[in-house]
């Protein structure tokens, strides 16, 4: 956990360093990308030692495969040899080395590469191996026309902006912004000039960076002060059981489960900074003419607490995992999309049983919520009290099924969880 923080408080500044010495008007895109590409070696290497190899390993594999591979399959081959390295590293972590160790848990990472890596595969795919019109919209925007140079490629998964926490971006975003066209190119996909600007606008991200340092430091201090004193595994203390009601033991499901979320706000919303503090993430304008910085953000932390609907919660929650997922699995599944999204989520995430219930109770989650809102919200919405009502009701029992089907995915094993749902 130091070495993490250590890592990300010098990429922040690595990154401040980055947008100002060696900005697209003071160095060549090949310079940007040497540089984010060696920064981000050195942490894999400062953070993990010698098992930052297994991300090297799989960023050469999948080279391979990018070059050799016939276009109709590389987006299959990248898929499946991605996925089956990360899966025995993450067997090989839990079985073979000590888990929990921070030099052996280099899943972390190579979870983030595997994201890059599948969505880039995908993106060639859609870019050189289908005609546009077979295409959704943001699949023909988000398609690469040409397989990238060593330099690009390496940078891409491997820069120092994202090697730790992520998050994973898009290919054709992450070289706009290398080549100074990330802040212009988003501009005029919102159309400036409708914004009140009557001249291209150079928008600075300090301002979004020390917000996000803000969250950050709150974050922390929740961390070192609830996350600690609220352990999950309290709730299946067998005294804590036999003693406590059910209201209460609903409760404090609801306290440990908010109690658990300062860690991955903390990450995220850092990662975020360290994006931005380089001039990446840059999304364009708001209705109210404020420029925005959120295209890399992981989170929305006002829309998760305020939730109404489990849809809600998790498109807000690790949303650049929700949008590989959907890109590379939901937009392409032949049958059961949700189903295999779902089971896609759980093995990406690793072998733990807890995780294979905590997605599958999703799925559950999912369509029963579905089919209770499209049958049941238009009763409500005649009125504000009722509409009013309906909220409150739907937020309790959103946060309530959320905690419920989180609860083994922080408790792991099969024995707490089944005890957790007895």
């Amino acid at each position: 956990q130091i070495n993490f923080v250590a890592c990300q408080l010098f990429a922040l500044l690595a990154a401040f360093w980055f947008r100002i010495y060696l900005g697209p008007s003071h160095a060549s895109s090949a310079v940007r990308h040497a540089f984010a590409t060696l920064f981000g070696i050195y942490f894999a290497v400062f953070c993990f030692g010698w098992y930052s190899i297994h991300l090297f390993v799989l960023v050469m594999m999948n080279y391979g495969i990018m070059n050799m591979a016939s276009i109709p399959n590389i987006h299959r081959y990248s898929f499946v040899v991605a996925m089956g390295y990360l899966t025995l590293c993450h067997i090989s972590r839990i079985y073979i080395f000590h888990y929990g160790i921070l030099t052996t848990d280099f899943s972390g990472p190579l979870m983030i590469i595997t994201q890059k890596i599948t969505t880039l595969a995908c993106q060639l795919h859609d870019g050189i191996g289908r005609q546009a019109e077979e295409l959704t919209a943001e699949q023909n925007r988000l398609a690469v026309k040409t397989r990238p140079s060593l330099l690009e490629y390496l940078s891409y998964l491997l820069n120092f902006m994202s090697i730790i926490a992520g998050p994973c971006s898009n290919y054709k975003d992450y070289i706009a912004f290398i080549e100074g066209r990330h802040v212009h190119m988003k501009l005029l996909e919102v159309n400036w000039k409708q914004k009140g600007y009557d001249r291209l606008p150079d928008p600075s991200p300090t301002g979004a960076v020390m917000y996000k340092l803000c969250i950050t430091l709150v974050s922390l201090i929740l961390f070192l002060t609830l996350t600690k004193n609220f352990p999950m595994a309290y709730i299946i203390d067998n005294e804590f059981l036999d003693k406590t009601p059910f209201l209460s033991r609903l409760g404090y499901l609801y306290v440990v489960t908010q109690a658990a979320k300062p860690k991955y706000y903390f990450a995220w919303t850092l990662a975020d900074a360290v994006n931005n503090a380089a001039g990446y993430g840059f999304s364009g304008v708001d209705e109210k003419g404020t420029f925005r910085w959120d295209l890399l953000s992981n989170l929305n932390i006002w829309n998760i607490e305020t939730a109404t609907s489990f849809k809600m919660y998790i498109e807000n929650w690790n949303i650049q995992t929700a949008a590989w997922l959907k890109r590379v699995c939901y937009d392409r599944a032949p049958w059961y999309p949700t189903a295999l999204t779902f089971i896609l989520s759980a093995l990406w995430h690793g072998i733990y049983p807890g995780y294979y219930f905590t997605f599958l109770t999703g799925i559950l989650i999912t369509l029963a919520a579905r089919a209770i809102r499209n049958n049941c919200r238009h009763y409500f919405l005649s009125s504000v009290p009722l509409k009013i009502a309906y909220d409150v009701v739907t937020w309790v029992a959103t946060q309530l099924a959320v905690c419920y089907t989180v609860a083994p995915f922080v408790m792991l094993a099969v024995e707490p969880t089944i005890k957790f749902y007895k």
